[in-house]
């Protein structure tokens, strides 16, 4: 009896590290296709400078983004300010890598200033939530419950992005609790969409018939068998999703309606340093400007290569 005991003890506990090797080379398989391809890595590399400028932003300058210095308004790079300053005298290298607090990293962008950052995440994340719940449940079920929530869907799809933001900011007002309703009400429609198309290509497989043959439960189903197969497409949208979702925050900021004042939001800098352009002070406008437009793009490179390396190995 003892030496059974102990038989079926090793034979667990070698399950068990087959089973975690196997996740280990699933990992290790995913984060291999980024190395794989050189548009990913470098879409990767330019996140992770804004990452980390975010993560570390106390650590990379002496000022806060809240911080003025009247004697110094719209100065143009300096040793002691060295992107230059805005209208307030605030140092714009500050408020930039705060900034990126606002939209990449769920820090509060400072001691007195406690707005969570990660908008654009949250935002995103929940839209993935929402439009992947709904997509499953449509494209696994079908008939007049995919007719319903595609339709309603599609009614959302065909108001323009631009307007469909400006809908929902001017009646829920400008907050960053809003920001994140409104991206994800807008992301919401694309996703479920998009899963909905995987589920009706994943829910044809045999190994989908035979969980439904052992009696799983229709949720055990979609989330468990049709999810994780479906992931691939799904976490390259998602990226592309964030791009978009901090455009959208650049637009919304620059127009009046993103997060309230006096938050380092990259957008609201452009719309206060455009003022000062013709006046010989380009730089409050210019470097957010940048920052959005080299983000944006290094989500999509990022993007494309992990779609393009995934698509030859299939």
């Amino acid at each position: 009896m003892g030496k059974e005991v102990a038989v079926s003890r090793d034979a667990t506990a070698s399950i068990g590290v087959e089973t975690r090797t196997r996740h280990l080379r699933r990992i290790w398989e995913g984060v291999s296709i980024i190395f794989a391809s050189k548009t990913a890595m470098i879409g990767l590399a330019i996140v992770l400078f804004w990452v980390i400028v975010a993560i570390f932003a106390p650590f990379l300058t002496p000022y806060t983004p809240l911080e003025q210095d009247w004697k110094a308004p719209n100065q143009g790079p300096s040793s002691a300010h060295i992107l230059g300053t805005d209208e307030l005298g605030r140092d714009l290298w500050s408020r930039l890598i705060y900034g990126a607090r606002v939209v990449l990293v769920i820090l509060p962008i400072s001691e007195s200033f406690l707005l969570p950052g990660g908008t654009a995440l949250w935002g995103v994340f929940a839209a993935l939530l929402v439009g992947t719940t709904l997509g499953l449940v449509s494209g696994y079920y079908g008939g007049w419950l995919d007719e319903i929530v595609m339709r309603l869907l599609d009614a959302m799809m065909a108001v323009p992005i631009i307007l469909l933001y400006l809908i929902i900011m001017s009646a829920l007002g400008a907050s960053a609790v809003n920001v994140v309703i409104a991206i994800t009400i807008v992301g919401t429609p694309g996703i479920a969409r998009l899963v909905r198309s995987l589920t009706l290509d994943i829910r044809t497989r045999e190994y989908i018939r035979a969980a439904e043959t052992r009696g799983e439960s229709p949720w055990y189903i979609m989330f468990v068998e049709i999810l994780p197969n479906a992931r691939g497409p799904i976490i390259v949208d998602a990226m592309l999703r964030v791009g978009y979702a901090i455009f959208a925050m650049g637009t919304l900021g620059f127009l009046g309606l993103g997060l309230p004042p006096p938050s380092p939001d990259w957008g609201s800098m452009v719309a206060k340093g455009r003022e000062f352009i013709l006046a010989g002070s380009p730089w409050a406008a210019l470097w957010p400007s940048v920052a959005i437009a080299s983000l944006v793009v290094g989500l999509n490179l990022l993007a494309d290569g992990l779609r393009e390396e995934s698509m030859r190995y299939q």
